[in-house]
């Protein structure tokens, strides 16, 4: 059991809890960074990204997850590897219970992410980062004039189809129903769009390619025949499961899972906040989870200051 109280516990070594922790160690906050694995979340295993602000042309997720680590190691955030379990709220602190034991903070700030789910078919994990994607607002200016699948079709990939048409010179989202699932504004979109074609009931049960994606084997999805339709590029948009199961039900969620919080990151719990992909409304963009982290880390210092306000009274 560690016995310390903490000013600021951040749980998640994403972008948003990076930043939350860069803020807070420049503060001076008595603050520890627990991550249970790769510091850097899902953006270390981005390859390339071309949009985040101040670095032009690209740099690889890892780098700047590294680069993001580096700077707030130099003003002296402690990261430990250690894996969150329940939270609750006790004697005006809150704790949580971690595989390392507990620990103990006047605020926390959850910043877990979401697990985007994966088709689970062969090829799919290999081909990751070259030519298979989970983000057309990250990825689709690489797929410029070439062919892409899209899976899903439920309002984001309908909107991600959208926008990757932009790029690419062909779209064919695959989606197993014989109708989509995105509301009827964005079908309108989408079935407006010349460059964008539906391949309905079917299902993509495996990507092909060498080094990077030459295509994808499509089937019924009630189990008949298959077919390899030729692509550059596979985009997948079935859904993101919130990283939220070690909150139980200390925290209020959303039907979908994730954090309900408001425009400073307050939870419903007082002195927890939420930030990046793990809150409700997120959206889901590097930029936007660093910006997430220092509203949270911001809001944590006014609530602390307040704490302990009104303890001296």
């Amino acid at each position: 059991m560690h016995d310390h109280l903490y000013d600021l516990i951040i749980v998640g070594g994403g972008p948003a809890g990076l930043a939350a922790g860069v803020y807070a160690a420049r503060d001076r906050l008595d603050c520890v960074l627990l991550e249970k694995g790769a510091v850097g979340g899902q953006v270390a295993m981005v390859a390339e990204v071309a949009n985040y602000p101040g670095f032009p042309g690209a740099i690889s997720g890892f780098d700047l997850a590294e680069k993001i680590r580096e700077q707030a190691a130099a003003f002296g955030l402690r990261i430990e590897e250690d894996e969150a379990g329940r939270l609750s709220r006790a004697d005006g602190r809150l704790v949580i219970e971690c595989a390392g034991g507990r620990r103990a903070a006047r605020a926390v700030i959850v910043a877990t992410g979401a697990t985007r789910r994966a088709l689970g078919v062969r090829g799919e994990s290999r081909l990751c980062g070259r030519g298979v994607s989970y983000c057309g607002m990250c990825d689709a200016p690489l797929f410029r004039g070439m062919r892409v699948v899209v899976a899903g079709g439920g309002d984001t990939a309908v909107e991600e189809a959208i926008f990757i048409s932009r790029f690419a010179s062909e779209v064919t989202v695959v989606h197993r129903r014989d109708r989509l699932r995105a509301s009827p504004g964005l079908q309108r979109r989408a079935f407006a769009e010349k460059k964008i074609g539906f391949l309905w009931g079917s299902v993509i049960r495996e990507i092909r390619g060498g080094e990077r994606v030459a295509g994808v084997v499509v089937g019924d999805a009630k189990g008949g025949g298959e077919r390899e339709l030729p692509c550059d590029g596979v985009f997948i948009f079935i859904g993101s499961t919130p990283n939220t199961s070690f909150l139980g039900g200390a925290v209020e969620l959303d039907g979908e899972g994730c954090v309900v919080a408001d425009l400073s990151m307050a939870t419903s719990v007082p002195g927890v906040f939420a930030a990046g992909d793990v809150r409700r409304g997120s959206a889901r963009q590097i930029a936007s989870a660093v910006g997430d982290g220092v509203t949270a880390v911001i809001a944590a210092e006014r609530y602390i200051a307040a704490a302990g306000a009104a303890l001296r009274e």
